[in-house]
């Protein structure tokens, strides 16, 4: 027999167990618990360490496998879009989901999926994960083209649901961003969700031009629009996005909100009083030059915090362990980055998660 130790272990919704352990035969787990107590009825088990973690794995609570893999960007947000999503958004689909799929470790993700309706289809009738394949929406069109674009998303979710799989992800919705969908599209859209009872993930606060176009209607976000001919009166003017999707009333809502970077204390009491989680990528913040969040603020104000690998085009990987590693890397506290990554991940998703009973595979454990 071998007793697995590390000094933060995760088994079940419990949370972290500091120095935790499991007996093993090898194949199956024998015993959970403390180090400690472990050790002392089972004095003959040969150790294992692990220098980090022991338990449970991870959940990428956001990412996008239809942008297929790296390598990653390294630039200004809106440089990664125009130079990278853009090009890619010819071959974007089916293919690349399913080979970005091939280099996704954890059994869970919250994925997003757009332009390609054969995606989701494989998502929900194939793909061999848990989770939630969110169907993206995004546009700023005129009244008509919006109600079209409604309407074609209403049947697209009554056709798709008939693929849901017993045990199988669910299907979602996506409204992209504050500043990519006109304000009653985002209002139709969330009203939409909530009618086909549907979870909601947007993009939100994630770069330092998204805060200033809502603020003054500057940086490269303004300046985009203002290219494309859009009206400068499009989404009002001096909000935070976060108090903008407060306003329209998409937070009831309780969407998952992805990034979070761009906020303050006001934003982070907004999403605490509406109970909405926030889901973190902070490699592919970093790479895109938005910062990190204010994870002290968000863990003062008890906001729910999720870990995403955001695509590999701007993360550099889809494997959360990778983002678990990095915020270490920084020193934020491992408990709460541990529990972001495993329990939080999975409450976003409403994954559970199944705890690790004696008796279960010796599969279902992670160490590192």
């Amino acid at each position: 027999m071998e007793l697995w130790s590390a000094p933060h272990a995760i088994f079940g919704p419990e949370g972290v167990v500091q120095e935790g352990a499991l007996l093993t035969d090898g194949k199956r787990v024998l015993a959970l618990g403390e180090r400690r107590a472990l050790r002392a009825r089972h004095p003959g088990a040969r150790p294992r360490r692990f220098p980090t973690y022991l338990g449970l794995d991870a959940v990428n609570a956001h990412t996008h496998l239809d942008l297929g893999l790296g390598p990653a960007f390294r630039g200004p947000f809106m440089a990664f879009v125009l130079e990278a999503v853009f090009p890619r958004n010819a071959e974007r689909g089916l293919d690349l989901a399913r080979r970005a799929a091939r280099a996704a470790p954890q059994p869970a993700l919250g994925d997003i999926v757009a332009r390609d309706p054969r995606t989701l289809e494989w998502w929900l009738a194939e793909a061999p994960f848990q989770g939630v394949a969110y169907w993206e929406v995004l546009g700023l069109l005129p009244p008509e083209e919006e109600r079209s674009l409604v309407e074609a998303t209403r049947a697209l979710i009554r056709r798709m649901r008939r693929l849901e799989r017993p045990g199988g992800p669910r299907l979602g919705l996506a409204p992209h961003a504050p500043y990519s969908l006109t304000p009653s599209l985002m209002r139709k859209a969330v009203e939409l969700a909530r009618e086909e009872g549907l979870p909601l993930q947007i993009h939100a606060a994630e770069s330092p031009d998204e805060l200033a176009y809502f603020r003054n209607r500057t940086g490269e976000i303004a300046a985009f629009h203002r290219r494309k001919g859009l009206p400068e009166d499009l989404h009002p003017v001096g909000l935070s996005p976060v108090a903008y999707l407060a306003e329209l009333g998409v937070l009831e809502a309780r969407p998952l909100l992805v990034h979070g970077v761009q906020v303050d204390e006001a934003d982070v009491r907004v999403l605490a009083e509406h109970g909405v989680a926030v889901v973190s990528c902070p490699r592919s913040n970093q790479n895109l030059q938005a910062g990190l969040p204010p994870y002290p603020l968000y863990r003062r104000h008890r906001v729910p915090l999720a870990l995403g690998t955001d695509s590999a085009l701007s993360g550099g990987s889809l494997d959360v362990w990778d983002e678990v590693r990095f915020l270490l890397g920084r020193g934020e506290p491992a408990p709460r980055v541990l529990e972001a990554a495993v329990l939080g991940g999975a409450r976003a998703l409403g994954l559970g998660p199944r705890p690790i009973s004696p008796g279960d595979p010796l599969s279902r454990v992670v160490g590192w």
